[in-house]
């Protein structure tokens, strides 16, 4: 865009509505619609989202972490990396500004609006200075509050795909080629408080019930508890205690 054309600016019913998909009023609302707003739409790239989006990575970050640290007590640093870099990277949060409709509310110069579908790294990009326009308004904890709210689910997908491997799917494959049956998975003890519970599961296979293991949510622990009995049936040793282990 060039320095004589004016930035558009959207409605104020469209400034609400998208606030409303937020769950965050915004106190400054220039400051809303620079994060909105890409650099192929401002006049300036200091009058885009993207120095903001700078600061929002860093927020994203930081509340990532605290979230799984609080999520996961018993898993160790590498496994909450890997969890991280899913929950933080560009895909997930374009995934998360999808799901929540809020590429219908930025600011985009022609090339980039007449580009459909609208690109991963400008919704990315978007969504990381959205945090940060939160933080600057509002405080860090209002961002956090709002990152660790839209991160929730993804959290839990990339937790439970962390194995990558589906043992679930490894086993009933098995089971049903060798018995004719069909897993069934029961839990069978659960620890911790209610945020961060963890649970002990068995894989049974019609009257077999095999050595259970531990996880930090029930799909996981099934995933875990399909592990063993692959190893069990595999004469192997179990690759996930099924006693509870004490730090």
């Amino acid at each position: 865009m060039s320095t004589s054309d004016p930035p558009r600016v959207p409605p104020v019913d469209q400034l609400q509505a998208c606030q409303d998909v937020l769950g965050y009023q915004f106190r400054d609302q220039e400051l809303l619609i620079r994060c909105l707003t890409h650099a192929s739409a401002a006049r300036t790239r200091l009058e885009s989202n993207e120095r903001i989006e700078f600061l929002g990575d860093a927020v994203l970050g930081t509340a990532a972490c605290e979230a799984l640290y609080d999520k996961f007590p018993d898993s160790p640093e590498g496994e909450l990396t890997r969890i991280k870099s899913v929950v933080v990277s560009r895909n997930t949060c374009a995934r998360i500004m999808h799901r929540m409709h809020l590429e219908q509310y930025l600011i985009l110069g022609k090339g980039i609006s007449n580009h459909s579908p609208t690109p991963n790294s400008v919704l990315a990009t978007a969504f990381e200075a959205i945090i940060g326009g939160i933080y600057l308004d509002g405080g860090f904890e209002e961002a956090k509050t709002f990152v660790q709210r839209v991160i929730d689910n993804e959290i839990t997908n990339a937790a439970e795909s962390a194995v990558g491997v589906n043992y679930k799917s490894l086993f009933q494959q098995r089971t049903q080629r060798t018995f004719g049956e069909t897993p069934t998975y029961r839990v069978l003890a659960e620890r911790g408080p209610d945020h961060s519970k963890s649970f002990k599961v068995a894989a049974i296979v019609g009257s077999r019930v095999f050595p259970a293991a531990w996880g930090n949510s029930k799909k996981t622990a099934e995933q875990h508890a399909a592990h063993n009995a692959i190893a069990t049936l595999d004469e192997e040793p179990l690759p996930h205690e099924p006693e509870w282990e004490e730090e």
